[in-house]
């Protein structure tokens, strides 16, 4: 008897997932839990494995196809049965879903429920739209179920809300518009939007500048789903944080002596090696519980601070960019930090995380320097209010003064290190005392090594 693939719901907001490739193709042999597709959604790309063995009969959702959790994309079964027959591949176009059969292991979406129930398919698909969807309809106070929905199953995409505030009557947004303009950031940022004028506000958009010149020679390619949404994601952030910088130089001579000589046995110990990384979370961890208000979070007019402390740790990966979080890092020593970090990192690589793992972060840590770089100035993961940045640690020389008040130089292992924040509630005295808190701790700090 044949199995149907179904596509499975990665997380309980996710209503729909992109296919992105296809390990096996109609006639393979596959062996149960063995990886038969990959998929994409707004949260998390991962890697499906086969829910039972058996032969590929047929492949119903083809490659760049978005179909709503519970379609089915596949048939498994014996080589001497036939395809069904029952539904034509899905060819990039949104799929009508279809019911799981028994054997799937993910149960197909129950029946609809009434249209003004968000828990529905219908609901979910049209509410839970995009990040940046969401964070504009905010903004704007607009009621996301109001709005006519071109993408799948009435999903409202950022072209519909546009359309509909173009045409629409004003709306109040659900922030008001200062009186007085602003100051200027600290930062200039020639993407920003202009000072002083209200989000809802209609602007005439400046003439986009042609990409290339008819005749040049040129490379076109689509983006991926993943840089997709990193680019709405990116966007929305400068538009919706005032972001100001601060950069602090930090003396990691103190860190890379601990570290080498503890390396070996907290490795034998933990069974993970240890880098650098796990001190800056320790220290980030302390300076949060010491100043909450970069521990937070802008709902309107209220400020909220998180009790939990979920550190985002940006990783690198060859199609893109993910921020898996640590849990209540607050709550663990050194080794849970290291042992912590380098698993969720190997398996965003490995394409194995779950949504839950990439949501819920309260503070971003990024690591620039591990390209060399002196420092970077990254952009707020919303809805955070703050993202530090860690430089490399480079040997410079650097004055010191000794115990008799006596200045020379010596080498030191230095790094430069970021806070990037949201000046709507933390001041620049604010931001420069969270990095003050972080670099007495990484100069002084015995991180329970010693």
């Amino acid at each position: 008897m044949a199995f149907d693939v179904v596509m499975p719901q990665m997380g309980e907001s996710i209503a729909e997932a992109t296919v992105l490739k296809w390990h096996k193709k109609a006639g393979d042999v596959i062996a149960k839990d063995e990886t038969l597709y990959e998929i994409s959604t707004d949260k998390v790309d991962a890697e499906i494995p086969a829910p039972a063995a058996g032969t590929l009969l047929e492949i119903l959702v083809e490659v760049n196809a978005t179909v709503p959790v519970g379609t089915v994309v596949a048939r498994i079964g014996d080589a001497s049965e036939k395809p069904s027959g029952a539904a034509a591949p899905v060819a990039g176009a949104p799929a009508a879903a279809a019911p799981a059969a028994a054997q799937a292991p993910v149960a197909a979406p129950p029946a609809p429920l009434a249209e003004e129930d968000d828990n529905s398919l219908e609901g979910r698909l049209r509410t839970k739209s995009s990040p940046l969807v969401r964070e504009m309809a905010k903004q704007h106070g607009v009621d996301l179920a109001r709005v006519s929905g071109s993408g799948q199953a009435g999903r409202v995409t950022k072209e519909d809300l546009e359309a509909y505030l173009a045409k629409g009557p004003a709306t109040t947004p659900s922030t008001p518009a200062p009186s007085i303009a602003p100051a200027l950031p600290a930062v200039h940022d020639p993407s920003a939007p202009t000072m002083g004028l209200a989000p809802s506000m209609s602007i005439a958009p400046a003439p986009a500048m042609p990409a290339f010149a008819p005749g040049e020679r040129v490379k076109v390619e689509p983006m991926s789903r993943m840089r997709k949404i990193i680019a709405d994601n990116m966007v929305a952030s400068r538009r919706t944080s005032a972001h100001v910088y601060t950069v602090f130089e930090i003396d990691m001579t103190h860190v890379a002596q601990l570290r080498n000589k503890h390396k070996k046995a907290f490795e034998a110990q933990f069974g993970t090696k240890l880098s650098f990384m796990p001190f800056v979370m320790m220290a980030a961890c302390k300076a949060l519980r010491a100043y909450p208000i970069v521990n937070a979070s802008v709902d309107g007019d209220n400020i909220v601070y998180k009790q939990d402390i979920n550190l985002g740790i940006a990783v690198s990966l060859d199609w893109g960019l993910i921020v898996p979080v640590v849990k209540n890092a607050d709550m663990m020593n050194l080794g849970g930090l290291a042992r912590s970090l380098n698993d969720l990192a190997e398996r965003a690589r490995g394409k194995q995380l779950k949504p839950d793992e990439i949501s819920g972060g309260t503070f971003t840590i990024t690591n620039p320097g591990v390209y060399g770089d002196t420092f970077g100035l990254p952009v707020i993961n919303q809805p955070q209010v703050a993202i530090q940045g860690v430089g490399a640690i480079v040997k410079r020389p650097v004055v010191i003064t000794g115990p008799d008040g006596t200045d020379f130089i010596a080498i030191r292992q230095v790094m430069f290190s970021s806070l990037g924040f949201d000046h709507r509630i933390i001041d620049g005295a604010m931001g420069d005392l969270f990095m003050a808190f972080v670099k007495k701790e990484l100069e002084n700090s015995t991180f329970g090594l010693e």
